[in-house]
């Protein structure tokens, strides 16, 4: 089998819904079947900043990945680790020449794949899972204060769940210069699924559910509806961004 005929086989499909309590959406999401790669990113700054710096983040990733199929392990690692960082730096660029969108960023997850396996970036409390063989695993480690209080010992995932501090996030794309973007590589083996998505879903939906949900016999875009409604009947508070890729 060719490189190319392995690339081809995935499914890939994703919502952003604006939840129920927000005005607008600051989450984006990309999926480029043709480039192997999809992503999702959640805004944050408020009003417009917010969506202007998840776009920042979307449209560098398409940028960065145009003309990028067929591509080496090594090659995507570099293209993953380029666009956290042209993107970051296009996110200070733009406050610089915007004052008045100071403090404005996102958080990103950024899932790409080679004919072989898949390289993982990383950064903020949004998340990546996956499902294999019916076990979830989160793949991603939230770069957050509750999430540095749990690791400390000081809270559990159950008090911070309704911590007030909550949404405080330690490393986002577009914060400062030179953020250390987190890296995961991996096999990908045929039923693989991987869940890309907003803390708009993760706060909402415990680890359970969402295993639930993947593990069902209905198809990738009846999955993605399923977890934005399971989101929206526990108050949907948030935006909520979901992104799923299995391989065939």
């Amino acid at each position: 089998m060719s490189l190319i005929q392995k690339m081809h086989k995935f499914a890939f499909s994703g919502i952003s819904d604006v939840g129920l309590k927000r005005t607008n959406n600051e989450d984006t999401f990309v999926i480029r079947p043709e480039r192997h790669f999809c992503l999702a990113a959640d805004g944050m700054g408020g009003a417009a900043a917010g969506e202007v710096a998840s776009l920042i983040f979307a449209e560098t990733a398409s940028e960065v990945f145009a003309g990028s199929g067929g591509r080496s392990k090594i090659q995507t690692l570099e293209l993953v680790q380029r666009t956290f960082g042209f993107a970051n730096e296009r996110i200070l660029d733009h406050v610089k020449e915007n004052p008045h969108h100071m403090g404005m960023g996102c958080t990103a997850e950024l899932l790409a794949f080679y004919d072989e396996g898949y390289v993982l970036g990383h950064m903020g409390d949004s998340r990546t899972y996956i499902l294999r063989n019916g076990v979830l695993k989160q793949l991603t480690h939230d770069h957050s204060l509750v999430q540095e209080q749990i690791d400390k010992g000081i809270i559990s995932p159950a008090e911070a769940r309704n911590h007030p501090l909550r949404h405080i996030i330690l490393r986002a794309v577009g914060i400062r210069e030179k953020p250390a973007v987190d890296l995961r590589k991996g096999r990908i083996y045929p039923g693989d699924i991987f869940l890309l998505c907003s803390d708009g879903l993760t706060d909402m939906v415990d680890d359970p559910p969402i295993q639930e949900v993947l593990s069902s016999s209905v198809a990738l875009p009846q999955k993605v509806k399923r977890f934005i409604e399971l989101a929206k009947s526990e108050g949907g508070k948030d935006n909520i961004t979901v992104v799923l890729s299995e391989i065939i």
